[in-house]
């Protein structure tokens, strides 16, 4: 079987060719044959295939046919459509209109720093939250925060010297900064206020 290959702007691999119909089968079968606690001579034998093509389906290595798929289904007990379940599963979108970011109460809100979240998404391994972040006139500086994962941050308006371990970074609009957010960070000096800046964040879900 022949996949397009699909470019990406930033170069990152695209999304046909890291699920591809084939992988998203192989992992489907490999999940139920598990959960049936069955191993992979056991499936291959109810099925009446061999272990090695199995392996290989199981793999994504090869487009096994619809009989085969059939047969499988069959040995497993469930519908031939249920192998194509995590090919079809629903991909996330989070749309947010201008000026309508949910306003979350973090650790900032304390001393003036005002968080709309920008977006979410349910699914997948890894969490991204996007926030807006303005600092208004009676703002305090606060250096503590500290949290998992890696945050970004983009600086949209005003001026800020912005403390990450033990760095500090004058901040202007258009400046970006990307760093480890397990270190202690955070505006340390507001120098031109209001002042507004994208932060991203991302972490594990695992260890959230």
């Amino acid at each position: 079987m022949i996949h397009a290959e699909v470019p990406t702007g930033s170069g990152a691999p695209s999304t046909e060719n890291a699920r591809t119909l084939e992988r998203a089968i192989g992992g489907q079968v490999r999940a139920l044959r598990r959960s049936h606690e069955l191993s992979v001579s056991d499936l291959a034998s109810a099925a009446r295939i061999s272990a090695g093509m199995l392996s290989k389906i199981e793999n994504g290595q090869i487009s096994p046919s619809l009989a085969t798929l059939q047969a499988i289904s069959g040995a497993l007990s469930v519908p031939i459509t249920t192998l194509f379940a995590s090919f079809e599963e629903r991909r996330d979108c989070s749309y947010v209109k201008a000026g309508q970011g949910v306003v979350i109460e973090r650790r900032g809100s304390k001393v003036g720093h005002i968080y709309q979240l920008l977006g979410g998404m349910l699914g997948g391994e890894v969490v991204v939250e996007p926030y807006l972040i303005t600092l208004r006139e009676e703002a305090q500086p606060f250096s503590g925060f500290q949290h998992a994962g890696t945050e970004f941050i983009y600086m949209l308006s005003g001026e800020v010297i912005y403390r990450h371990a033990d760095q500090t970074y004058h901040l202007h609009p258009g400046d970006s900064i990307l760093f480890d957010s397990g270190a202690l960070h955070g505006p340390e000096r507001l120098v031109v206020s209001p002042m507004s800046y994208l932060s991203i964040i991302v972490y594990s879900r695992q260890g959230s």
